[in-house]
């Protein structure tokens, strides 16, 4: 069912440069991966909705509430450098 033409695609398609012995290697893999997939062909799914996900999606983020800040003095008692009320951090864009 797998030749070397097919592994060769494969491995192109995966920008792979295989020896000779992952060849035969990989060969062997993917046909034990295609007959995987033959043996769940068999399976009977009348009945099953197809899905995208294993579990619900919905409902997942929380609702978007306004709530209590934290204290800025007790933030920036932690900073390693504070200034007027803000963070002070390196400069990130110089003019050279």
């Amino acid at each position: 069912m797998i030749d070397d033409r097919i592994v060769a695609h494969v491995a192109r398609l995966a920008r792979l440069e295989l020896t000779e012995d992952e060849r035969r290697q990989f060969r062997v893999q993917l046909a034990h991966i295609l007959e995987h997939f033959q043996s769940l062909n068999a399976l009977n799914l009348d009945g099953v909705a197809p899905t995208a996900h294993a579990r619900s999606t919905a409902g997942v983020l929380r609702e978007d509430v306004a709530g209590p800040s934290l204290d800025r003095a007790a933030v920036l008692a932690n900073a390693p450098a504070a200034e007027d009320g803000y963070f002070v951090v390196p400069p990130v864009i110089t003019e050279e």
